[in-house]
């Protein structure tokens, strides 16, 4: 695992090199193959967001321990677990531009690789030894569940609108951010008021960053995004660019692109690709996606003025300004 250069990194850059180092750690397993499926999606090249939130955020509040090391060890295993899940659930053959791990290894060893991940975070969540900490994680699985249950449910449903589109998203996505950069202040003994901002920073800006995901669904390519272009659709998944075009397109354009949902696959992805152009559907999620980063940078007035908190504002323009 390559040490993390990212300008949005150098704020906490030696937290983050001990956190590579409590990765490769806990990864260790006496059976091989766990290792092997685990270090390869680890280090598949994501930016590693949310452990980042646990270090900036408990740093922000002049946090002086070593356990938000842990803390964001667990929270990268948890990630990682899900994705692993996602994949296998979604049938998915391509991650940041590398093929997937169930590509690779099958379905079943990543499953249980995933079990893995997920029941050595709670190991590492147990030695942390805070009860607040635990109960804000163990809750937040829970939802994350229920999240990614409800896009399954939703998979070919084009009468999903804008409201059930945010709370699939709020549970499967931003729930994980939300309990990222909450349990790190928790960690590091916030106020009640500083607690609450930095709990909706990360809701706001984890649902900002799934905005803009589905909006580059849409609007990227496979060698920048490192997935397909058109993935959402082709598994039928009806997301905000396509609820927004449905909604403001004609009688004739809302059927074709509930077709296209119903159905899946990528047939009708040209004119698809049309109607999201014409009823100005990327547009609407980029501004949504705006919205929903300035509500995260407003939160971070509660906090005091250092680096840790610009950074954290830094990162919600990011979350807006991507291209992948």
């Amino acid at each position: 695992m390559q040490p993390n250069a990212s300008p949005i990194h150098a704020a906490v850059a030696e937290d983050f090199a001990a956190v590579d180092r409590t990765v490769l750690d806990q990864l260790h397993s006496r059976v091989p193959l766990v290792e092997t499926i685990g270090q390869y999606i680890i280090d598949s090249g994501g930016k590693r967001l949310r452990p980042l939130l646990v270090l900036l955020s408990a740093r922000a509040l002049d946090y002086a321990g070593d356990a938000h090391i842990r803390l964001a060890t667990l929270i990268e295993f948890m990630h990682t677990s899900t994705l692993l899940h996602d994949d296998v659930v979604d049938e998915s053959s391509l991650r940041r531009g590398r093929t997937t791990a169930n590509e690779n290894w099958g379905n079943a060893p990543s499953v249980l690789v995933g079990d893995f991940l997920y029941s050595r975070s709670f190991q590492m969540m147990v030695e942390i030894g805070s009860m607040r900490v635990m109960q804000i994680l163990s809750a937040a699985t829970c939802t994350i569940a229920e999240g990614e249950v409800l896009q399954l449910t939703n998979v070919g449903n084009p009468d999903v609108d804008e409201a059930a589109y945010f709370e699939t998203i709020t549970g499967k996505t931003a729930m994980l951010f939300e309990a990222a950069s909450h349990s790190g202040a928790v960690l590091a003994g916030a106020t009640p008021e500083q607690e609450e901002a930095l709990r909706l920073y990360g809701r706001h800006l984890g649902l900002a960053f799934q905005l803009i995901d589905d909006l580059l669904d849409y609007q990227g390519d496979a060698g920048t995004m490192g997935k397909n272009v058109g993935d959402d659709l082709a598994e039928g998944k009806p997301t905000l660019p396509l609820i927004h075009a449905m909604r403001e397109g004609n009688a004739e354009q809302a059927a074709l692109i509930r077709k296209a949902i119903r159905k899946g696959g990528l047939d009708s992805l040209d004119e698809v690709l049309a109607i999201i152009d014409e009823t100005g559907a990327l547009d609407y999620t980029r501004q949504r996606a705006e919205d929903m980063a300035a509500r995260a940078l407003a939160q971070l007035e509660a906090l005091p003025a250092s680096r840790y908190r610009d950074t954290l504002a830094t990162l919600a323009h990011l979350a807006v300004e991507r291209k992948a």
